[in-house]
């Protein structure tokens, strides 16, 4: 499954069932740039997961909804309820093994 750019509009229809990655990122944000071709492998690699990604500066509530202060901020939730967090980037395996779990 590809990507999917969440909005505040979509929000609670995409994250309600099954295992959501939430990446709070900036287009102007280099550590976010190096995070984003390994989310877009992990969208083809696991695609009975959904990985979504939340522009900070377009979706302010959401950010300020889930606390994020540092981007990238990862979230994971299973079925509507957040299971972890995770701030600042990381390799392919540290992000897999996140959203593994």
């Amino acid at each position: 499954m590809a990507l999917i750019h969440l909005t505040t509009a979509d929000f609670e229809t995409v994250t309600k069932e099954g295992t959501v990655l939430l990446d709070f990122f900036a287009t102007w944000c280099g550590p976010c740039k190096m995070v984003a071709p390994i989310l877009d492998q992990l969208a083809e690699e696991y695609p009975d997961k959904t990985i979504c990604k939340i522009d900070v500066d377009k979706e302010q509530a959401l950010a300020q909804q889930f606390g994020v202060m540092s981007i990238p901020t990862l979230i994971l939730m299973k079925d509507g309820i957040i299971i972890d967090k995770m701030v600042g980037a990381g390799s392919k395996k540290k992000l897999e093994e996140f959203l593994n779990q």
